[in-house]
C-alpha cells in the first residue's frame, strides 16, 4: 500500500499559513508529498519554509493562478487537482495549508487505510474536524462549523477537488473547468476514521487574518471587487468575545509547538464583554446560528439542517 499526500498553496507564508507544520504532520505516514506553489509574492517564503523540511519526500510543483478563468473560488479547487493528478499513491491524502494531524492519529489512519484498501465501494474517508478560532485554547462547535469533511480519497481520475477546494467529487468526463458544476457529479461513499484534522485557519494575528480575508475574497469575487469591500475595512480583524466558545482541554499536535510558542497577540483579542456592535456579526453569532445550535447540542445530540457533501457508509 501506496499514500500520497498533497497540498496546494499561495502566498502561505506571507499569510500566515501553517504550511511547514502542516506537511511535517503526515510525513511519517506517506510515500511521498506533493506541493502545488502558485505564483506568490516576492517577500513570501513558503518555498524556502517547506525546502528546509529537508525530506526527499517532497516534490514541488510551480503553477500560475488564473482567477478570471477559475473563479468563484474554483482556482483553489484546480490548484488541488494539479497535486492531486501528480501523486501516485493508491490512497491521496489531501490537507490544506491550514490543516494537522495529531501523531497520535497516524497509525489509526495507517491502519484504516490498509484495511480499505481492497474494498473498492470505499472511495474515500471522511474525518472528524477541531476548529479553533483566534487563539489555540478556542474553539468551534457550532452550527454553520463542518464537523466532518473527506481528506483522504482513491486514486481514481474520476474523483475530483469541488468548488472551493473544501471537497470532492466524483466527476465523469470532466472538461477541469467548471469547478462548481451540480449536473453529473457523485458525492463519493465514504468511511469514517477516528482521527482529527486540526483546522488552524482562524487562529492569526488579527492584521494577517484581515489580509488573509482580502485574498480570499480575491479569489472568489476578483482582485478589484475584494480592493472596494475592504477599503473601508480596519486594518485588524475582530474575532469578537471568545469567552462564548468552547476552551479546548486537549493536546496540540506536537508539530505546532514552535508556531504555539510565537503566539503574541492576546492583548489584541477580547476575552470577555459583549460584541462590538459596529462589526458586522460573524456567522455563529448569527441568531438563527445560534438557536439552530442550541437545538443541536441541547435537544437532538446531533448536527441538523446541514448539507453532507458524501455519502457515509454506515458499515464499513
Amino acid at each position: 500500500m501506496k499514500i500520497s499526500g498533497f497540498t496546494m498553496g499561495k502566498n502561505t507564508s506571507k499569510l500566515y499559513y501553517p504550511v511547514k507544520e502542516s506537511i511535517e504532520s503526515i510525513l511519517p505516514l506517506v510515500d511521498e508529498f506533493i506541493v502545488v506553489l502558485g505564483d506568490s509574492d516576492a517577500e513570501d517564503t513558503t518555498r524556502e519554509l517547506i525546502e528546509s523540511i529537508g525530506s526527499d519526500k517532497i516534490k514541488i510543483i510551480d503553477t500560475v493562478w488564473d482567477i478570471v478563468k477559475y473563479s468563484r473560488g474554483t482556482e483553489h479547487a484546480h490548484q488541488t487537482d494539479i497535486a492531486k493528478e501528480a501523486c501516485s499513491g493508491d490512497w491521496l491524502f489531501y490537507l490544506q495549508a491550514d490543516e494537522i494531524v495529531h501523531e497520535d492519529d497516524i497509525e489509526t489512519i495507517r491502519k484504516r487505510c490498509e484495511e480499505l484498501l481492497e474494498d473498492k465501494e470505499v472511495e474515500g474517508l471522511l474525518f472528524n474536524y477541531r476548529h479553533f478560532w483566534g487563539d489555540y485554547d478556542h474553539y468551534h462547535n457550532s452550527h454553520g462549523w463542518y464537523a466532518h469533511e473527506i481528506r483522504i480519497v482513491r486514486n481514481d481520475p474520476e474523483i475530483h477537488s469541488f468548488e472551493s477546494a473544501q471537497s470532492f467529487r466524483r466527476i465523469p468526463g470532466f472538461d477541469y473547468v467548471d469547478y462548481r458544476m451540480q449536473e453529473g457529479t457523485y458525492k463519493l461513499k465514504v468511511a469514517s476514521v477516528d482521527a482529527y484534522i486540526y483546522h488552524y485557519g482562524w487562529v492569526r494575528p488579527p492584521e494577517y487574518m484581515q489580509n488573509k480575508r482580502q485574498a480570499f475574497d480575491g479569489n472568489h469575487k476578483g482582485v478589484g471587487k475584494s480592493k472596494e469591500m475592504h477599503q473601508n475595512a480596519p486594518k485588524e480583524f475582530d474575532y469578537g468575545p471568545l469567552q462564548k466558545l468552547p476552551v479546548f482541554k486537549g493536546t496540540h499536535p506536537a508539530v505546532m509547538m514552535n508556531k504555539i510558542a510565537g503566539f503574541d497577540w492576546a492583548d489584541k483579542l477580547q476575552y470577555s464583554g459583549k460584541r462590538n456592535p459596529y462589526r458586522k456579526e460573524a456567522k455563529h453569532e448569527r441568531l438563527k446560528y445560534r438557536i439552530v445550535t442550541q437545538l443541536e447540542q441541547k435537544i437532538f445530540g446531533r448536527p441538523i439542517f446541514t448539507f453532507k457533501n458524501y455519502e457515509l457508509l454506515k458499515n464499513k
